[in-house]
C-alpha cells in the first residue's frame, strides 16, 4: 500500500512540473476572409460572322456547365470570380464558316482561337484564369 501511495505521488508530482503549461491554441484566429482574394472578372467571348447563331457551352465560376443554343454572335458574358485561379472553359459551333473565341481575366487575354470552316466548331480552355 505504502509503495501504491508513493508511485501515485511520484506521478502526479512528474505531471504537475512537466504538465502544467497551457500550450498555446490557434484554433479560431482564422477569419472567413482569410481564403478570400480579391475579386476578378473572367470574360467569356465569342464571335462570327455577321447575322450567324452558335450554340455555346461555358464552365462558370462554381465548374457547373452552361449550354446556350442558338445565341447570337458577337456574344460575351462576365463571370466574377474570387477564387485565386478558375478553369475557364468554352465550346462554341456556329452555322456560318467563320468563328472565333476568347477567354480574359481583368483584361488580360487568357487563350484565343479562330477558324474558318463549314459550321465552324471553336474552344477556348485556359487552367488558370
Amino acid at each position: 500500500m505504502v509503495v501504491l501511495a508513493v508511485g501515485a505521488f511520484s506521478v502526479w508530482r512528474i505531471r504537475g512540473i512537466f504538465g502544467s503549461q497551457q500550450l498555446p491554441t490557434y484554433a479560431g484566429s482564422i477569419t472567413e476572409d482569410s481564403n478570400k482574394s480579391d475579386p476578378k472578372i473572367v470574360r467569356y467571348e465569342v464571335w462570327g460572322e455577321s447575322g450567324a447563331v452558335a450554340d455555346i457551352n461555358y464552365v462558370d465560376a462554381e465548374g457547373d456547365p452552361n449550354q446556350l443554343v442558338g445565341a447570337a454572335l458577337p456574344w460575351s458574358i462576365d463571370i466574377e470570380t474570387d477564387s485565386p485561379a478558375m478553369s475557364g472553359n468554352i465550346v462554341a459551333q456556329g452555322n456560318g464558316d467563320f468563328i472565333g473565341c476568347r477567354i480574359t481575366a481583368d483584361g488580360e487575354v487568357k487563350d484565343e482561337r479562330t477558324i474558318s470552316n463549314v459550321s465552324a466548331y471553336i474552344y477556348c480552355f485556359t487552367k488558370a484564369a
